[in-house]
C-alpha cells in the first residue's frame, strides 16, 4: 500500500508545480457559473421553484456541481491512451504493482490537489458573489463527501474502461471526446436529470452518469430526503461494483491482446 499512497503524494507534488493553471481555471469555472446564474435566474422569471428546486438552490447546484467535477475529473484515460501508443505501458506491466491501481491512485493524488487548491478556494469566492445556499446540518455534509468520492470512483472506473480500448482500437481519441461530452450532459452537470423528459429519466436512471455529478450536487442542495440519499448512495455504490466487471475483463483480454502483438 505504501507505493501507492507515495503515487498520490508524487503526482499531487507534480500539480502543485503547476498550480498557477489552477487559480486562472477558478477564474473561468466563476464565470461558467455566472453565465448559469443569469442562465437560470432568466428561465426562473420570479417563479418559486422548478422541479422541486428554488432558484437559489438551483445556483447552490451549479456552483458545487462545477466545483466537485475539479475533484472527480481527470485525464487517466488520455494518459493510458498514450503509453499504449508509445509502447510505455510494456514496461509499466512489469513493475512491481497493479497497473490500474497506480493509475487510480494518480487520478485521486490529482484529484486532492484540485480539491484543495481549486474547489475549496473557488467555492468561497463563487460564495462571495452569488446567492450560495451551504447546508447547515454536519450529516449532510458528511453524506456529500462520501457521494462525492464514490463519484470520483465511478469517473476513474469510465475512464480507465475508454483508456484500455486503445488496446483494440489503437486510437481511440474520438470515443475519449465522446464520453467526455456524454458524462457532462447525462451526470447532471450541465442540466440536473430532474429537469429531463420522463422517460429519459427511465433511461438514465439504469445508467451509471448520474452517480457522477447529480448526486452529490443533489445532495449539497438539500434535494434529496434523508431516504433518498441513502438510495442514491447505494445506486452509486452498486454501480461501483458492476464496473470492476468490465474493467478486469477488458485488462485481462487486452493484455492477452498486447502479448499478440509482440508487446
Amino acid at each position: 500500500m505504501g507505493k501507492y499512497t507515495e503515487m498520490i503524494r508524487i503526482r499531487f507534488l507534480m500539480m502543485l508545480a503547476y498550480r498557477s493553471d489552477y487559480y486562472t481555471g477558478i477564474l473561468i469555472y466563476s464565470i461558467n457559473i455566472g453565465a448559469y446564474y443569469f442562465l437560470w435566474n432568466a428561465i426562473y422569471g420570479g417563479k418559486g421553484s422548478m422541479q422541486g428546486l428554488t432558484s437559489t438552490q438551483m445556483t447552490t447546484y451549479v456552483a458545487i456541481a462545477w466545483m466537485a467535477r475539479a475533484f472527480y475529473f481527470n485525464n487517466i484515460d488520455r494518459e493510458i491512451s498514450q503509453e499504449i501508443k508509445e509502447g510505455k505501458v510494456a514496461i509499466e506491466l512489469i513493475r512491481p504493482y497493479s497497473y490500474l491501481g497506480m493509475k487510480t491512485m494518480q487520478g485521486l493524488g490529482e484529484g486532492i490537489f484540485r480539491f484543495f487548491f481549486f474547489s475549496i478556494p473557488g467555492m468561497i469566492v463563487v460564495a462571495l458573489i452569488f446567492p450560495i445556499k451551504l447546508p447547515h446540518d454536519a450529516a449532510v455534509w458528511g453524506y456529500f463527501v462520501l457521494s462525492l468520492i464514490l463519484s470520483f470512483i465511478i469517473n476513474t472506473q469510465i475512464n480507465l474502461l475508454t483508456g484500455i480500448t486503445t488496446f483494440f482500437f489503437y486510437n481511440n481519441a474520438g470515443l475519449i471526446r465522446a464520453k467526455r461530452v456524454i458524462i457532462d450532459l447525462f451526470s447532471g452537470l450541465l442540466l440536473p436529470i430532474s429537469f429531463y423528459p420522463m422517460w429519459a429519466q427511465d433511461i438514465m436512471k439504469y445508467l451509471p452518469f448520474q452517480g457522477i455529478s447529480y448526486i452529490p450536487s443533489m445532495i449539497f442542495t438539500n434535494g434529496f430526503s434523508t431516504g433518498e440519499i441513502l438510495q442514491a448512495m447505494l445506486q452509486q455504490l452498486i454501480w461501483v461494483l458492476i464496473l470492476l466487471v468490465p474493467i478486469q475483463f477488458l485488462w485481462v483480454t487486452a493484455k492477452k491482446q498486447l502479448i499478440i502483438q509482440g508487446g
